[in-house]
């Protein structure tokens, strides 16, 4: 497996669980969901729904989501789920200044050391 690929949930119980149970953080251009797992492994996933745009829009939405994380994965704590809802403006948006949103968000819910 190679190591700066981030493991990432796939299972739609598994999405489930964290919109339900999960602690969530919104900001107009990023919707956050983190819950504590018991798998000792920090898991991504990332919802893009149609109203983002076209599929061109939604890919880049993926794209700049997964960058931004990947560039805050080495500091995240481990044992966490994390969920990313993309809305309309994250498709404009850089993925430096979505690092940021990210990172607040996963301050306030302790899945990266303050």
């Amino acid at each position: 497996m190679n190591p700066n690929k981030p493991v990432t949930i796939k299972l739609n119980k598994d999405f489930r669980t964290a919109y339900y149970h999960g602690a969530s953080q919104v900001h107009p251009a990023l919707v956050t969901y983190v819950r504590r797992n018991r798998l000792g492994v920090t898991r991504m996933g990332i919802t893009t729904g149609k109203k983002i745009g076209s599929a061109v829009a939604r890919n880049r939405c993926r794209r700049v989501i997964r960058e931004a994380y990947r560039s805050l994965s080495p500091k995240l704590r481990k044992g966490y789920d994390i969920v990313f809802v993309a809305r309309v403006r994250t498709a404009a948006i850089k993925s430096t200044v979505l690092a940021g949103v990210m990172a607040a968000h996963l301050r306030k819910a302790g899945g990266l050391p303050a």
